[in-house]
């Protein structure tokens, strides 16, 4: 129970990054209908993804709903450990 609960707030912080992006690209002009579609899918996969693991916890399918959360979650959270590695170590690119 616990993976599905730390999954499934790193996938609700990422597509809350991720329409956070979309509303600023609204406001400025950069989303248009040339890349509506990119933003359509980039917007539907993760809140599926979220809706589609809710709908297996509650037919109590867990391992499923933990496996599809993880779709997302664990690169997510590789790449936020990689910038958080290279924060603290500070490393010299030359």
């Amino acid at each position: 129970m616990n993976f599905y609960k730390i999954f499934w707030v790193i996938d609700a912080l990422t597509t809350a990054v991720i329409l956070w992006f979309f509303l600023i690209g609204l406001s400025d002009g950069s989303v248009s209908s040339s890349n509506s579609g990119l933003w359509a899918m980039l917007l539907i996969f993760p809140i599926a993804l979220l809706l589609g693991s809710y709908a297996l916890k509650i037919n109590n399918r867990l391992v499923l709903a933990k496996w599809l959360l993880a779709i997302m979650a664990v690169p997510v959270f590789l790449y936020f450990l990689f910038y958080l590695v290279l924060i603290i170590s500070n490393p010299k690119w030359n």
